[in-house]
């Protein structure tokens, strides 16, 4: 198993840097639209600008949710009680901490 804190660090930065990027492309499409003489919400062509900052700001808001749950399980790390169930305290298996390092919960209470 990969070291569960390396694994973390790389998704929480991972998740920041997408973050970053997608924050650019937002002000990007802002600042085109401001450019523009266009009346967004009655093009024919396809979806509205408006859209595309939503559908940007969506996709951000998840990589910064992903790179605040990674930074919680750093902290259970540090504490010593990564790996614990925070409801019933039981251990969380080796095979859902492999697919899901940043889980709060034992397969058992997240169902």
């Amino acid at each position: 198993m990969i070291d569960p804190g390396d694994r973390l660090r790389r998704t929480r930065d991972e998740a920041l840097v997408l973050a970053e990027r997608l924050l650019g492309d937002m002000e990007a499409v802002a600042a085109a639209r401001e450019g523009a003489n266009v009346d967004d919400e009655h093009d024919p062509e396809g979806s509205t600008i408006a859209y595309e900052r939503s559908q940007l700001d969506a996709v951000r808001r998840s990589a910064l949710e992903r790179a605040a749950d990674a930074t919680s399980a750093l902290g259970r790390l540090a504490d010593g009680t990564f790996g614990r169930c925070e409801r019933c305290a039981a251990r969380i298996g080796d095979a859902r901490l492999e697919a899901r390092p940043t889980a709060r919960l034992c397969i058992d209470c997240a169902t």
